[in-house]
């Protein structure tokens, strides 16, 4: 049975995760390192992890498997996820696959030079309502593909 596991600290999108996941009954796990209140999500298992870097991470690339969606955009974790067969989402509605990753990894690597050499000083681009809409529907797309 497919789940879903969002990488929830900074997601944008996490009503919309279980909004659409609800019309699939596909369960959904919200993943963070603390500060969301479950009451909140009442459709959603949440799982707080303890405090650290990769914790959450780690978390969701043990507990996921070849059939399940990780919403993230987190690149690294989004690599290690694609290795075990799960399907992952970007918060902004791009699929990142096996085809892509490489190139996703790369071009992280490359904006983080740049940040670290003064060459860059922005961080990330702000979340769109364009953004938003995308994601809706490359999650309704993805979730018919894996049921």
């Amino acid at each position: 049975m497919t789940s879903i596991l969002v990488d929830a600290d900074a997601s944008p999108v996490k009503d919309e995760t279980l909004e659409i996941a609800q019309r699939f009954s596909v369960a959904v796990v919200i993943v963070s390192n603390g500060g969301l209140r479950p009451s909140r999500y009442p459709g959603a298992r949440i799982v707080t992890v303890s405090a650290g870097a990769d914790a959450a991470d780690d978390w969701i690339v043990e507990n996921s498997a070849a059939g399940d969606l990780v919403v993230t955009a987190d690149i690294p974790l989004a690599a290690r996820a694609l290795e075990k067969g799960v399907a992952v989402l970007n918060p902004d509605g791009r699929e990142l696959t096996a085809e892509s990753i490489g190139t996703a990894l790369s071009f992280r690597a490359f904006n983080q030079h740049l940040r670290e050499t003064g060459e860059s000083k922005s961080f990330n681009r702000a979340f769109s309502a364009t953004d938003r809409a995308r994601f809706r529907q490359s999650l309704d797309r993805l979730l018919r593909r894996l049921i």
